[in-house]
């Protein structure tokens, strides 16, 4: 046992490993312990690669193609005992790994610029199934849309982490696939575990998997290694972790005394939370509960966090739409023929690009310290679904016309009723525009799309009498007329911008300033 101590100390392992005491050196337990000093040498100088079996010793070291003894450990005299033996052995570092499977984990994806998690809707497969790549794997939903899951690999599932109605954050473990080695992927539950896998504590017995110095440590402070979790290779004790447990718990920080108004700092995360508390529900007869759903939950969420988040406020605009009615009615038969609908919507929206090129302070982004004035012009255009409100993304909306414009709102409109809107239809919006539907209502602020510092609600339309100037006279007329209010982010946007920018979408309106 020199040679290897020498051999150890040499390569950089613990000088001077203690004997167990006067008790442990009984003959019954000293063929185990030399057994195990000479393991111990092996595993602490390559990390556990070694695994000591009566037969042979085979390299376990699946990320190296050669694993050799050092000459001054192999030349070593360590008694054989109970047939065991270290030495070189019979190819030893040699050991063929062609055959080892991967194991590649499939993670939740960022489904969209504002979707941080998803719901686990159906699994598509089940444990132990071959799939190929490409294959869908899981149906996810999201407050916006729903997906699959395809698989970023061939090969055999091996494990599902996540169950049907699960949330799962962004880069969760949703499952894992092993590529290659389909038989050894997919192990039977009912078959026990082979010996040499079994815990290091079922192989010894009621002894912890730790070294005699450890040990006798152990024993000098009085801990119970069998409640100490070992930290080292295959669950081994270590000296670090016998320490900690040895160690007295740490004491608790103290209490964070209330900030006085006087010493408020100059920016807080959040408000403090106020001490009102609504009254506990009671159910009474006629009443129902409906749950939320996802995108309702997901839908309130959003709006708590934006209204915390920025600090809004809202402009308005009357509108005489006068020229841009006329205009349309000369084009909307000849649209119709081509299958587009012209619609008024379709006017606000190249009227709000064109003063966002303008006004780009109102196309941008705010960061912790910063802000971001965005390159594309990328148009939300809310529509509205059985589900509840969903905000489809028209990309370099500032690129396309009038036509092109109307095209894009009707194919997104069918497409978010239908239920097939894809999680990139959904994402990188810039500036967002809402409109009232069949059914509106005269005005109404809406709540700003986070991560954009504004967004455009626009009123119902209807015929009033407007005062008109003509030949130098102020003549009554009726005129079909809209209210827009805009909400903007003060953080970023100040009210000359905002109200610049409000006037200028009703400057192009008002004057039909469009290109058919």
């Amino acid at each position: 046992m020199e040679a290897l101590g020498d051999a150890a100390a040499d390569l950089g392992a613990p000088e001077g490993r203690e004997r167990p005491d006067a008790a442990e050196d009984h003959q019954a337990h000293h063929e185990d312990d030399t057994t195990e000093e000479a393991r111990i040498a092996a595993s602490e100088l390559f990390g556990e690669v070694f695994v000591v079996h009566p037969r042979i010793m085979r390299a376990r070291a699946p990320r190296f193609n050669t694993v050799r003894l050092p000459s001054a450990l192999r030349s070593c005299k360590v008694p054989a005992v109970h047939g065991f033996q270290i030495g070189p052995g019979p190819d030893v570092g040699h050991a063929d790994h062609s055959e080892a499977s991967v194991s590649t984990k499939v993670t939740m994806p960022q489904l969209g610029e504002s979707v941080v998690e998803g719901t686990i809707g159906k699994w598509l497969v089940e444990e132990g199934d071959t799939v190929q790549k490409d294959q869908p794997l899981v149906e996810i939903l999201t407050d916006k849309a729903d997906s699959e899951i395809p698989s970023p690999v061939a090969g055999v599932v091996t494990r599902i982490a996540a169950k049907v109605d699960e949330v799962v954050q962004v880069g969760g473990v949703l499952c894992e696939i092993s590529e290659g080695g389909a038989a050894a992927a997919s192990p039977d539950p009912a078959k026990p575990a082979p010996a040499d896998e079994e815990a290091p504590a079922a192989r010894t017995g009621t002894k912890a998997p730790a070294s005699p110095a450890v040990r006798k440590l152990a024993r000098e402070k009085g801990v119970d290694l069998t409640e100490v979790q070992g930290s080292g290779a295959g669950g081994r004790i270590l000296k670090k972790d016998l320490e900690e447990a040895a160690a007295p718990p740490a004491p608790k920080a103290p209490a964070v005394p209330t900030v006085g108004h006087a010493e408020i700092p100059q920016s807080l995360p959040m408000p403090r939370p106020s001490a009102f508390k609504p009254p506990p529900y009671r159910p009474a007869p006629g009443d129902q509960v409906v749950p939320f759903s996802r995108r309702r939950r997901i839908i309130a969420d959003h709006m708590v966090y934006s209204k915390q988040t920025s600090p809004d406020v809202v402009t308005f605009a009357e509108c005489d739409l006068d020229a841009t009615a006329r205009l349309r009615d000369k084009y909307k038969d000849q649209y119709k023929k081509e299958g587009v609908s012209l619609t008024f919507l379709s006017f606000v929206l190249a009227a709000t690009t064109r003063a966002l090129r303008e006004f780009p302070e109102l196309n941008a982004r705010v960061l912790d310290d910063s802000y971001v004035l965005l390159r594309d012009v990328n148009l939300g255009v809310a529509v509205d679904t059985p589900e509840g409100l969903v905000v489809p993304v028209i990309r370099n909306a500032d690129e396309l016309t009038v036509r092109g414009l109307a095209r894009a709102v009707a194919d997104l409109a069918v497409r978010a009723r239908d239920g097939k809107l894809t999680p990139d239809d959904l994402a990188n919006k810039t500036f967002t525009v809402s409109n009232p539907g069949l059914r509106g209502n005269l005005v109404g602020g809406a709540i700003i799309s986070q991560p954009n510092v504004g967004i455009l609600r626009i009123g119902t339309i209807k015929k009033r009498v407007v005062v008109v100037e003509k030949d130098g006279q102020d003549l009554m007329a009726i005129h079909p007329v809209m209210y827009m209010a805009l909400t903007y982010d003060h953080r970023i946007v100040d009210g000359v911008h905002a109200n610049g920018f409000l006037y200028r979408i009703t400057e192009i309106l008002e004057k039909g300033d469009f290109e058919l």
